[in-house]
């Protein structure tokens, strides 16, 4: 079961892209690639579930800069490093060829929105149209109507801990 945050505020506004959820299928399918179905060596999957989960996560912090010229940046140093590793990974046949076949497709198309986001996003800039403030209107940002604001829900407080200081 895929986890969808029901929680929406004006800074989730990324997840509604298209390219980060299927950047969040690549990562799913790096996973299991690298820790479910091979026996991969232990740093190696790691840095292969890694460069996928980037992805998702440059997406998602160049979209919080707030900058076009740092979005741009973080979407453009998404994919390379992935795609060669699991290109290296089966050329020492620790992923097979059909498996390394589907993981080539969703990258591309991953690979593909991604160019297409950053060429509208140039566009943008180029264009002087991009703003970079946070839109003020709650419904573009789909915030869940039972909520009844975008308040984050009061948290119990932590028990306090003396702080322990060390003289030296």
């Amino acid at each position: 079961m895929s986890y969808q945050a029901e929680l929406r505020n004006k800074n989730r506004g990324y997840m509604n892209l298209i390219v980060w959820q299927k950047a969040m299928e690549l990562f799913e399918l790096a996973w299991k690639i690298a820790y479910v179905e091979a026996k991969i060596d232990f740093k190696l999957r790691s840095q292969f579930a890694d460069a996928a989960q980037s992805v998702s996560s440059n997406i998602a912090e160049g979209y919080g800069r707030r900058s076009v010229n740092e979005y741009i940046q973080y979407l453009y140093i998404s994919l390379g490093e992935n795609l060669t590793r699991g290109f290296g990974l089966n050329r020492v046949e620790q992923i097979t060829d059909p498996r390394i076949r589907e993981f080539d497709l969703l990258h591309y198309e991953v690979e593909n929105r991604l160019l297409r986001l950053i060429e509208k996003l140039e566009q943008e800039r180029d264009d002087g149209d991009w703003i970079a403030r946070i839109n003020e209107d709650p419904e573009e940002y789909r915030i869940n109507p039972l909520l009844h604001d975008s308040r984050t829900p009061s948290l119990q407080p932590l028990p306090s801990t003396p702080i322990v200081r060390s003289v030296c």
